[in-house]
């Protein structure tokens, strides 16, 4: 089988070293952003406070935090609650059912108190085999949906306390099915989703006991709170390393026509949760890149970016855009044709972004531009052209080191043509000079000073066309002026062999004996 995960996905950039440093980006993006999103917006594992059912719920209480007595009686009481689950497992005779479910509701309860639920005493009190016999086939409703969400809140703890779900996985999968009430379902998903929340293993494990098909049809119908928590699961369960998920996701019968729907109309809640799916396709499965490119996904993340201010959705859809954006140039070329009403909302939006008082959608807004620019002389002159460049050129002098490293390579990228045949990128001085003359070159210079090799790389590049590519050799002068002769004689010994002998090269060329002689 052909590997599926993404190629390259910078185009032509200033240099091909860059390109072959910046190759995996696209996957290792969607694990970066995967945990950010994660740690600051939504946590890989979600404690279930209040089900999917009304009845029973519990009230969240302003002020989750604890004292170390009332943790060592709430921990009793999570034992002593087994142990009446326990009991009422084993007893046979009239109001059985009610007993179990009474018992459970009151571990559920416990389970649900604290942010930090007492997880750890209920284990060792041996709440995992009565839960699992609580799931079995044929149990009335009431008892699945109290089953699994304790469940729920158990994987939702420290990583050796979601392994022990390892035996209830089966039966909660199973319930998955189209046989279980829709709140039964919801709630084994968002167990489940909690178990794929946790690493890789455990992903490999519900993958084998295929918990993605059902997912998938969870995502079908127009259920929002089943969607939503179906598609959560789902962006747990592909996010890779592996492509093979996601591409087995996009292939399931009708996946695709939720996906744009969901997108299309939906809440924003939703909408969210959908674009995290999207996330994961387009970061890790080139087949899913090029189904979603050829659908109406583009023209629906464009939408959503210029209607919406949520930064919990924004973030998604600005990531899918740029994912499927950042494939091979023939891509960017088909989906993005300079003049055509898809290609200015792109840019329109990608300047909102911009404009933004959100770190991250400035930083997201780069790297999609950076795809953009690293494309043909065209969407080159597109970005030029447009209000990104008195933004980026802003953002280059005033922002924070991640962003002006990704607002570098977009500066860079339109100062260079396709590579010619000697290996040296061909200059559109035009581009050039006019980016210097606004004062990009001290941007630059600053990143050559950094402790960051691929930033002062990208320095060093941009050092480089200024020095050759500035009419009647201004190149040596301008970067004197800037000191850069001193940034890159700090590469003399470097202990990178590629950057010192490109700061090397470069003094030695433009900066030798020579220099100044003539004046």
């Amino acid at each position: 089988m052909a590997d599926d995960s993404p190629a390259s996905h910078r185009r032509d950039p200033i240099k091909s070293s860059v390109g072959n440093v910046a190759a995996q980006r696209r996957r290792q993006n969607a694990v970066t952003v995967g945990k950010e999103r994660r740690e600051s917006l939504v946590r890989a594992k979600r404690l279930c406070r209040v089900g999917p059912s009304a009845d029973g719920e519990v009230p969240v209480e302003g002020n989750d935090m604890i004292t170390d007595e009332e943790e060592f009686h709430l921990e009793a009481q999570t034992s002593s609650a087994v142990e009446d689950l326990k009991s009422a497992v084993a007893y046979q005779g009239k109001g059985a059912m009610q007993k179990r479910v009474n018992a459970l509701r009151e571990l559920r309860r416990l389970l649900s108190k604290s942010e930090f639920p007492p997880v750890e005493a209920a284990l060792k009190a041996g709440a995992i085999p009565l839960l699992v016999q609580c799931l079995s086939f044929g149990s009335q409703d009431e008892q699945l949906l109290e089953a699994a969400w304790c469940l729920t809140n158990i994987a939702a703890g420290k990583p050796e306390e979601t392994k022990a779900l390892l035996p209830a996985l089966p039966l909660l999968i199973a319930h998955l099915g189209e046989k279980s009430s829709l709140p039964v379902a919801e709630q084994c998903a968002w167990a489940l989703g909690n178990v794929a929340g946790e690493g890789e293993e455990l992903r490999n494990v519900l993958l084998s006991q295929g918990a993605l098909p059902p997912l998938a049809r969870m995502m079908l119908p127009n259920k929002g709170s089943t969607v939503r928590t179906a598609a959560w699961a789902l962006s747990n369960l592909i996010k890779g390393p592996d492509p093979k998920a996601a591409t087995e996701l996009i292939r399931v019968d009708g996946v695709l026509d939720a996906i744009l729907r969901h997108l299309r109309k939906s809440d924003e809640e939703l909408a969210t949760e959908v674009a995290w799916v999207v996330v994961y396709l387009s970061a890790l499965s080139n087949f899913a890149t090029g189904v979603l490119v050829k659908s109406d996904a583009l023209h629906l993340l464009v939408e959503r970016l210029a209607t919406s201010n949520s930064l919990q959705l924004l973030i998604p859809v600005l990531r899918s855009l740029g994912n499927l954006v950042a494939g091979d140039s023939h891509t960017t070329s088909t989906i993005l044709v300079p003049g055509h009403a898809i290609t200015d909302g792109v840019i329109k939006v990608l300047v909102k972004c911009l404009k933004s008082e959100h770190r991250v959608l400035k930083k997201e807004a780069s790297w999609v531009l950076s795809n953009i620019a690293a494309g043909s002389v065209e969407h080159k002159q597109l970005i030029y052209s447009s209000e990104a460049v008195p933004l980026l050129l802003h953002l280059l002098s005033t922002a924070p080191f991640d962003i002006r490293k990704e607002v570098a390579y977009v500066l860079g990228n339109l100062c260079v043509a396709p590579t010619g045949g000697d290996g040296m990128p061909n200059l559109i001085q035009e581009h050039l000079v006019s980016l210097v003359q606004r004062g990009c070159l001290s941007g630059f210079i600053d990143l050559v000073r950094s402790a960051d090799v691929e930033a002062a790389r990208l320095g060093l590049q941009f050092m480089e066309l200024v020095l050759r590519g500035m009419p009647s050799g201004e190149g040596p002068k301008l970067v004197e002026r800037e000191d850069g002769i001193d940034a890159m004689e700090r590469y003399q010994f470097h202990e990178n062999e590629d950057l010192r002998n490109m700061a090397n090269g470069l003094v030695d060329k433009y900066f030798g004996e020579s220099y100044g002689v003539d004046e």
